[in-house]
């Protein structure tokens, strides 16, 4: 299968949203057009530092998605990466398609000049660990979250 890597453009959007919904899913996050709105629109802001990447098969169906943006790094007194979504569609997975899809990032990264990209995910995601940790190295962070009330 060959498969192609680009930014999302404005004729992604119903299969774009397809990939999202199913990505809310695997999470189980409670999924909406509102959200689906924002993001899009974050997507298609230049002034905002927000990414999305859309891997397509020969005959432009919608194979996977990574979401990214750029954030500070304070202690580095630079601008890293920061990797939030990535999901590729459950008949597509095992076919080369988050490869591309990382490939496609650190070129990204690489033209923003970040010096790394990071991400999180859930303990659970044995899957998607075991490519993590073929495509790159784990830190010794550990995740914390505060809800505000």
């Amino acid at each position: 299968m060959a498969i192609s890597v680009g930014p999302i453009s404005s004729g992604d959007r119903d299969q774009w949203e397809l990939l999202y919904y199913g990505y809310a899913e695997f999470y189980r996050v409670p999924m909406n057009e509102e959200i689906l709105d924002t993001v899009w629109g974050w997507i298609h802001d230049a002034a905002n530092p927000f990414f999305g990447l859309i891997a397509k098969d020969e005959n432009g169906r919608a194979l996977g998605l990574m979401h990214c943006r750029q954030m500070p790094s304070p202690l580095r007194g630079a601008l890293v990466g920061f990797l939030d979504d990535l999901f590729v569609s459950p008949d597509a997975r095992g076919q080369g398609v988050v490869e591309e899809l990382y490939q496609a990032l650190n070129a990204l990264g690489k033209a923003q000049g970040w010096p790394f990209i990071r991400w999180i995910t859930a303990e659970n995601n044995y899957r998607g660990r075991a490519v993590y940790d073929k495509l790159s190295e784990k830190t010794h962070w550990v995740t914390y979250q505060m809800s505000i009330s």
